[in-house]
């Protein structure tokens, strides 16, 4: 194993993790699914060929360690983490309704489909191509693009509803 792949693995990490955070919606989760896919990565260094992207092929492993967690997850019907523990708490009332809205934020992409939040990840937070995205989750571009459009649409609805209850709320609290 190179020293220019153990420095590109490093180099990747933040990347790598805030990916992970993205896909399950937990830090802890996230962790773990970054620690399997530097492990994979590591075991399997010699598949890696030169002269690709280092980046798409840490992001297609993890995203495969990611769905077989999911589909060994729905045959064991393991339940999610509670809400509450993701959310923390923090004194300040900006903090506080940050964190709130970060929360809806989270939950709303949970709700998505598995293949919806990955485009969503990989172009919106990852900042990849269609195409780029495209060869990471083995699909077609245009696939990329109605996944990517249907979980922005999701997400807009979800979090406009959120929004429009809270307000609600707010209001009755101050009558």
């Amino acid at each position: 194993m190179s020293e220019s792949f153990n420095d590109q693995l490093i180099a990747m990490l933040p990347r790598l993790r805030r990916f992970a955070r993205g896909l399950t919606g937990s830090a802890a989760s996230a962790d773990d699914l970054v620690q399997a896919a530097c492990e994979r990565a590591l075991s399997r260094s010699h598949q890696f060929q030169e002269g690709t992207r280092f980046d798409s092929w840490l992001f297609r492993i993890m995203q495969t360690i990611w769905i077989d967690q999911i589909r060994a997850r729905d045959v064991r019907k393991e339940e999610q983490e509670d809400a509450a523990e993701q959310l923390g708490s923090d004194a300040a009332v900006r903090q506080i309704e940050a964190r709130i809205r970060l929360g809806e934020v989270r939950t709303a992409l949970k709700a998505l489909p598995p293949e919806q939040r990955a485009a969503l990840m990989l172009v919106t937070v990852e900042g990849l191509s269609y195409k780029e995205a495209a060869q990471i989750a083995q699909v077609p571009v245009g696939t990329i693009m109605s996944r990517l459009a249907r979980a922005r649409i999701a997400l807009e609805a979800r979090l406009s509803t959120g929004s429009d209850r809270r307000r609600s709320l707010d209001n009755a609290a101050a009558n």
